[in-house]
């Protein structure tokens, strides 16, 4: 056999590897883009669950809390922030503002013990409370899904394929202005 051509075969067999290895890191970028875009359509309903019962939440403890008009106007604002947000980034945000601002009616309604008794009020509290577990994990999940997209747009050879076809880092869904106060050792008092 001529060395031409035995060069000639080698030189496709080495493009063709190339060119699959180019298409699967590709389709492993675009695969893992639609993970995260799902992850966080995960978050989504459950973010739609607390925006719906916020309003419910913050009506009965009007009743009880009437001059602590400021909390409630906070916790209202932020709820129409997050339901007005439109990117993931602008979500994420937003939905930072609302977790501060119910931890803060959390406070005052520790001030109210009849509130606190109230049917309606734990209803709307249990119901608060399983919708924040349920957003802790899809959070966790999303943010893994996040991890795993980052890892493979900033390892190599990936990175190159990534920059060519404008993946990027993505940011996380992180505790933002909360993380200073998660930080904290908690207050146990009798």
């Amino acid at each position: 056999m001529n060395t031409g051509i035995i060069v000639l075969i080698v030189a496709i067999l080495i493009v063709a590897i190339v060119v699959l290895a180019f298409i699967s890191i590709y389709n492993t970028l675009v695969k893992l883009r639609n993970n995260r875009e799902n992850a966080f359509a995960d978050i989504d309903v459950q973010l739609k669950q607390r925006q719906d019962l916020v309003p419910q939440l913050v009506a009965t403890v009007k009743g009880y809390a009437a001059h602590e008009k400021e909390t409630l106007e906070r916790v209202i604002s932020a709820r129409n922030q997050a339901v007005n947000a439109t990117s993931i980034n602008e979500k994420i945000q937003a939905e930072n503002l609302l977790s501060s601002a119910l931890a803060g009616l959390k406070v005052t309604v520790e001030r109210y013990p009849d509130l606190k008794a109230n049917q309606n009020f734990m209803q709307l509290q249990e119901e608060i409370s399983d919708i924040e577990n349920k957003l802790a994990a899809v959070r966790r999940y999303f943010n893994s899904a996040t991890k795993e997209l980052n890892n493979k747009i900033q390892i190599f050879p990936s990175n190159i394929i990534a920059g060519m076809f404008g993946f990027h880092k993505e940011q996380m869904f992180d505790l933002g202005v909360e993380r200073a106060e998660a930080q904290k050792a908690p207050t146990i008092s009798f």
